[in-house]
């Protein structure tokens, strides 16, 4: 498989799939430019070499076309003050002002096209269908929509001599520019940016290249929404900690008094089940035994510390207790390998951040110890962060939906475009 260091650019026009889907305010401005500085590497290189970039991503999900709040023309000058020189930009991503853009660029020239979710045919689906539309019509558009997506991704693969994926974040979708786009290349002329196969490499590394004792860490609010991870994990896990609101659904099922706590009543079975399916496959699966809990949803709520099956009526657990903190610290310190997705509890609100700040200095504690430590999902990477621990696991992922597909076992569509 081609790669990017053993790539010369010289002369070369590149289209790299970047994921600058930032976040901006109300005045348009990016509040966090993660993302933007992850990709740099990628463009420098390119740029360093002589060679030419077109940057395609998404910002935002527009529905209807064009809108002024999701134009990536608001990254523009960002971008060009991280790369240290101007960056050109094209109000369209398909057309004759686009060919003509691309045309004039030079070497060490960057342009940045419009969004692609401006055009239905990046992702591939049918837009502005009545709400009634009958079976037939719906069929008829998602076959002209597929029809008119070739054309749009030729177009696109006709702008470049060189395709570079560099947006873990999307590879989990068989979007236009994120895995159709690669067909048109060959295969020395098509490949993964920097932080692409960063992010490949450490998934292989937790899921495939496994040092043990495995521990994985799953937090969130709902046990459906993670069932089909849960499920892979108990085929790879030594140990697997169940935290966040999830706790209260497996408290529940297990006959405890959870109070007004977040709980999946029609997954009270589901819960039984795992935790049978973990037994029968000797995995050690780890639930909190006390909970920090409030008489109300607010960080200024009256707040004590309760067995996790004992929560009075009206009262909610937000976050796990001092004695689950260090259950779960004694198992990851022990781990040789670490993945953490999902926080243990409220943790926007100051008063209950404890558990998850515990779990992740665990976390740092294992990894100066010699385990190799993934962090991912979007909460997971914001308490990292928030915490100012992030240097001290051995990769914190930019993909949060990737990731959790990467970790459901699926072949993720824009990998396998450049793997094959």
């Amino acid at each position: 498989m081609q790669t990017l260091d053993n790539f010369n650019f010289a002369g070369k026009k590149a289209f790299v799939r970047v994921d600058f889907n930032v976040p901006l305010d109300e005045n348009l401005n990016i509040t966090d430019d993660t993302r933007m500085r992850a990709a740099l590497p990628t463009l420098k290189k390119i740029i360093t070499d002589g060679g030419s970039v077109i940057i395609g991503s998404h910002l935002g999900r527009p529905k209807k076309g064009p809108e002024d709040k999701f134009s990536l023309k608001h990254i523009v000058a960002h971008l060009s003050e991280l790369l240290g020189q101007p960056v050109k930009f094209v109000d369209d991503s398909k057309g004759d002002k686009v060919k003509a853009a691309v045309a004039e660029l030079k070497p060490g020239e960057v342009l940045v096209l419009e969004n692609l979710r401006f055009y239905a045919e990046e992702e591939g689906k049918p837009r502005g269908l009545a709400e009634d539309a009958s079976d037939e019509e719906k069929a008829a558009a998602k076959k002209a929509i597929k029809t008119s997506q070739k054309e749009y991704t030729k177009e696109l693969a006709s702008l470049a001599d060189v395709y570079v994926n560099d947006a873990f974040g999307t590879a989990h979708r068989a979007h236009a520019s994120t895995a159709l786009i690669a067909d048109f290349f060959t295969p020395e002329n098509k490949m993964f940016g920097y932080l692409m196969e960063k992010e490949v490499k450490a998934v292989e590394k937790v899921m495939k290249d496994i040092n043990r004792p495995f521990t994985a860490i799953m937090g969130g609010s709902k046990v459906s929404s993670k069932i089909e991870i849960i499920e892979n994990l108990l085929n790879k896990v030594d140990n697997l900690i169940i935290t966040g609101g999830m706790t209260y659904t497996f408290t529940k099922a297990q006959g405890g008094k959870i109070g007004n706590s977040i709980c999946e009543d029609d997954k009270l079975d589901l819960a039984l089940d795992l935790m049978k399916k973990a037994k029968e496959k000797g995995v050690n699966l780890v639930l909190a035994v006390d909970a920090k809990i409030a008489d109300a949803f607010s960080n200024d709520a009256n707040t004590k510390i309760v067995p996790v099956n004992q929560i009075p009526d009206d009262w909610e657990g937000l976050d796990i207790g001092p004695e689950s903190e260090k259950i779960f610290a004694d198992v990851i310190k022990k781990s040789k390998t670490i993945l953490w997705n999902g926080p243990t509890g409220v943790f926007e609100f100051e008063n209950f951040t404890h558990g998850s700040r515990s779990v992740g200095e665990a976390i740092v504690e294992a990894t100066k110890n010699g385990a190799f430590s993934l962090v991912g999902g979007g909460d997971s990477v914001a308490c990292v962060n928030k915490f100012g621990l992030a240097n001290g696991v051995s990769y914190v992922s930019t993909g949060g939906g990737a990731l959790l597909e990467a970790i459901e076992g699926k072949v993720l569509p824009g990998i396998k475009a450049i793997q094959g």
